[in-house]
């Protein structure tokens, strides 16, 4: 489904990824962790072409990008339909309600009918838990449900893929239970996913493979259960003990 080989990121002259290799097979979800600064972020929104890569290729289904070359803006658009991105913050439109957040990409980009696009929308807020919600405006809602609308909005461009940038962090406590409820049930129902998280707890529960990055290198990849009972590197057993 995925496989980045040798991706490499520069802003001016720091390197904040070096030759990134992974492959993510169609249905699995990578957790990324790490301390701040490593370049996890910085992978996703590369994944998702908000920053453009300095070099290497990404591929993601029938579809590759080789970054030594130039990229024209009609490749960046259509590479860019494959992924759906959930950020840290909700990134709302705060004069739409959440129907009209949902239906806002599939209608715009996609030139989707908009009845179409509308039961589509309804039919994903169910989804996410929020069919009663349809009519609310984002300051109706908690910051737990505003995230659940930024994921069905996501969904809503029918991805390949799920790219999860710490979609906790901006969240009071008892709200992040909700939010990561609806990950898990895509888990199960297959969805492939890379979530930059520091929730281990949900890692260790839905991950099929962890990934640690510091430095803008992936230090170690294992299974959650290799990863957190015998993680073979150094610097990710000192990360593993300020956890504690």
């Amino acid at each position: 489904m995925i496989k980045i080989t040798g991706l490499s990121k520069s802003f001016g002259e720091l390197e904040v990824l070096k030759d990134i290799s992974l492959d993510v097979e169609k249905g699995k979800v990578i957790v990324v962790i790490g301390p701040s600064g490593s370049g996890k972020t910085t992978m996703l929104r590369c994944l998702n072409l908000l920053e453009t890569p300095s070099g290497g290729t990404i591929a993601i289904s029938n579809k590759s990008i080789d970054f030594s070359q130039r990229v024209s803006k009609k490749e960046v658009t259509e590479f860019r339909k494959l992924t759906g991105m959930v950020f840290q913050g909700y990134n709302l439109f705060p004069h739409k309600t959440a129907l009209q957040n949902v239906m806002e990409g599939p209608v715009i980009v996609k030139k989707e009918d908009k009845e179409k696009a509308r039961k589509k929308a309804e039919q994903l807020l169910a989804k996410v838990g929020l069919a009663d919600k349809l009519d609310f405006y984002p300051y109706q809602l908690s910051g737990g449900q505003q995230q659940r609308v930024g994921i069905a909005r996501a969904l809503a461009m029918e991805p390949e893929v799920m790219l999860f940038d710490e979609p906790t962090s901006a969240l009071d406590p008892e709200l992040v239970g909700e939010v990561l409820k609806v990950m898990k049930d895509l888990a199960r129902e297959g969805m492939t996913m890379i979530v930059v998280t520091h929730e281990m707890k949900f890692a260790r529960e839905v991950a099929d493979e962890v990934l640690f990055m510091d430095g803008g290198y992936i230090v170690e990849k294992a299974t959650p259960e290799e990863f957190f009972s015998n993680p073979k590197e150094d610097r990710t057993k000192r990360f593993l003990q300020l956890l504690q």
